[in-house]
């Protein structure tokens, strides 16, 4: 067997042994926590979520058949986002703040590959470890696995064509779809809960301004962390980097 399949798939086993033994903890405050929404809101947002879900399939299967070889690299993309989304931090109630990891395989796939990736870690989460839950996975997913991955390939693209290069274009994808994710949680939160004074524009500042405290560092360690998977990707898997869509022009 090729040497880098046996690396990345190391790699991938890696990441799924540390996140389901050494993180067993309980917690029930994940992303949005389960029950925290009305149901009005919840099935709101499960059914702005659904769509991007059934298109990131098809543009699983269109990936698949055309370029199967990057199957282990979408395996690294979603231990990725799944390790890095259960690493959280006690913030609003109700929520908390963690990485997301959704920048990595949006830059390598596109947004619509992450909105399956990054759903499934969380229903993952949801299902094995009572992080977030059932009635808010529509908010979390839309949220964390459609917005912030749309931001990170829109980021990426941008910067790249403003001449930027690859390890700073990836930086900024990263990070700013992290944040991203937080300004729609926030608002999802006002929306749901707005204030008595001020309505949802006093929420949201309420809440983007608890959520700033802790985000925005984690937002920086997100993006440099990015880089160093994308480092270590460039360095011993160019050639599978290469056939890619997006990494290809600026690896």
């Amino acid at each position: 067997m090729n040497r880098s399949l046996v690396k990345k798939g190391l790699v991938v086993s890696a990441f799924v042994c540390y996140f389901l033994f050494a993180t067993p903890q309980q917690s029930s405050a994940m992303h949005i926590m389960e029950g925290f929404l009305p149901i009005g809101w919840a099935i709101f947002w499960w059914l702005l979520f659904l769509p991007f879900f059934c298109l990131g399939l098809r543009s699983l299967q269109r990936l698949a058949k055309t370029n199967p070889e990057a199957k282990l690299l979408l395996g690294l993309a979603g231990a990725f986002t799944f390790v890095l989304s259960a690493l959280k931090i006690p913030s609003v109630t109700g929520s908390s703040s963690h990485p997301t990891g959704t920048g990595l395989g949006a830059v390598l796939f596109g947004p619509l590959a992450m909105s399956v990736l990054g759903s499934l870690a969380l229903l993952f989460q949801a299902l094995l470890l009572a992080h977030g839950g059932l009635t808010t996975l529509g908010a979390n997913a839309f949220s964390m696995a459609v917005v912030g991955p749309f931001v990170a390939f829109a980021v990426y693209r941008i910067a790249k064509r403003a001449g930027s290069g690859a390890r700073a274009a990836v930086f900024l994808a990263a990070a700013l779809a992290d944040l991203a994710t937080y300004l729609v949680t926030s608002l999802q939160l006002a929306l749901a809960f707005p204030a008595e004074v001020g309505g949802i524009a006093t929420s949201f500042a309420k809440f983007a301004g608890i959520f700033a405290l802790t985000q925005i560092p984690l937002a920086i360690s997100e993006g440099l962390l990015t880089v160093l998977v994308w480092n270590w990707l460039a360095a011993y898997n160019r050639s599978a980097l290469e056939q890619l869509p997006m990494p290809k022009r600026g690896a």
